[in-house]
């Protein structure tokens, strides 16, 4: 009879364990796909998932069963021990029907935004912080003279005597003027416009739902697409109120890689879902390596005569 050790022992692999945690992912999660990393060091296993959740669900409540399934199967299977599992959602993928919200067009819904809109944080707390100082400095002298009968401070004292002295006409007078009107105008502009020009809306498939893109995405989005038409080099995009697509050609036919690759950057345009439509312009210039292709009747005539073939004369074997 062979001892234990004689008989060897069974040792784990990190695929095998990331498997493992994937099969049980997807007995949870049903159609949504995950992709998963594992370490194994002796009798212990370190598990993290990338997932996309379904929507609207749950999310606390999903995440909490999903982490208890995989790290409950993997030990099951395995026999090692697996502490937790990281979850990491990357996704949220609506369900189609899922309480009949997605059936219905976005727009009975309700509209959502052509832009989206900021907060203007910095602005706001940097105009509040000076309306406090002032104001704040203001009512502490006012407080002083009224309530403990003292001096009011210099620094007023001194404002008010320049104001005096300093009439509507005066150089000074003006140029504050002036720069206080133009911090107005920029407070207005920043109330009216919506700021973050970077970032274009998109249509949500659920209702209440704002959705945003950043236009480096986009542009690398078409940058991608435009990128695989066969024949094109060096690729520019840039995402403003239209889409500028400059494309490098190596080889082939102008006209044709044009029209292949406006089809490519309009496919890219359709497939972000972006609420404003944007429009396309193209432009493919020829690299210097680029040579125009031969035509149709020339390379007929380059090509080798083939030998005529008639009747052999008389007395020739």
């Amino acid at each position: 009879m062979t001892t234990a050790a004689q008989r060897g022992t069974t040792a784990v692999t990190d695929r095998a364990v990331r498997r493992i945690a994937e099969r049980a992912a997807d007995e949870t999660l049903t159609g949504q796909g995950s992709k998963a990393t594992a370490t194994v060091h002796g009798r212990r296993a370190q598990v993290a998932l990338d997932v996309a959740l379904p929507y609207p669900a749950p999310l606390s409540e999903t995440v909490r069963d999903l982490q208890e399934h995989v790290v409950g199967r993997t030990r099951e299977l395995t026999g090692l021990d697996v502490p937790t599992a990281h979850i990491r959602v990357t996704s949220l993928t609506a369900v189609a029907g899922a309480g009949g919200d997605t059936a219905k067009p976005q727009g009975s819904v309700g509209r959502t935004p052509r832009r989206v809109w900021s907060r203007r944080r910095v602005p706001a707390a940097v105009q509040a912080a000076l309306a406090a100082v002032v104001c704040g400095a203001l009512a502490v002298d006012l407080v002083r003279v009224h309530a403990a009968h003292r001096p009011a401070a210099v620094w007023r004292v001194e404002v008010v005597h320049w104001l005096s002295q300093h009439g509507p006409g005066d150089r000074s007078v003006v140029v504050t003027g002036g720069l206080t009107a133009l911090l107005g105008l920029w407070m207005v502009v920043l109330a009216v416009a919506p700021g973050l020009r970077r970032r274009s809306t998109a249509q949500a498939a659920a209702p209440r739902v704002v959705a945003a893109i950043d236009r480096s995405a986009v542009e690398a989005l078409v940058r991608d697409a435009v990128g695989e038409v066969a024949g094109v080099g060096g690729v520019r995009v840039r995402v403003r109120r239209r889409v500028s697509v400059r494309a490098e050609l190596l080889f082939g036919e102008r006209a044709e890689a044009r029209a292949e690759v406006t089809a490519a950057a309009d496919g890219a345009l359709r497939s972000c879902g972006l609420r404003r439509s944007h429009g396309l312009r193209v432009r493919v210039a020829p690299a210097a390596v680029w040579r125009p292709p031969a035509p149709e009747s020339e390379s007929e005539t380059q090509k080798p005569a083939a030998p005529a073939v008639g009747p052999r004369p008389e007395g020739t074997a």
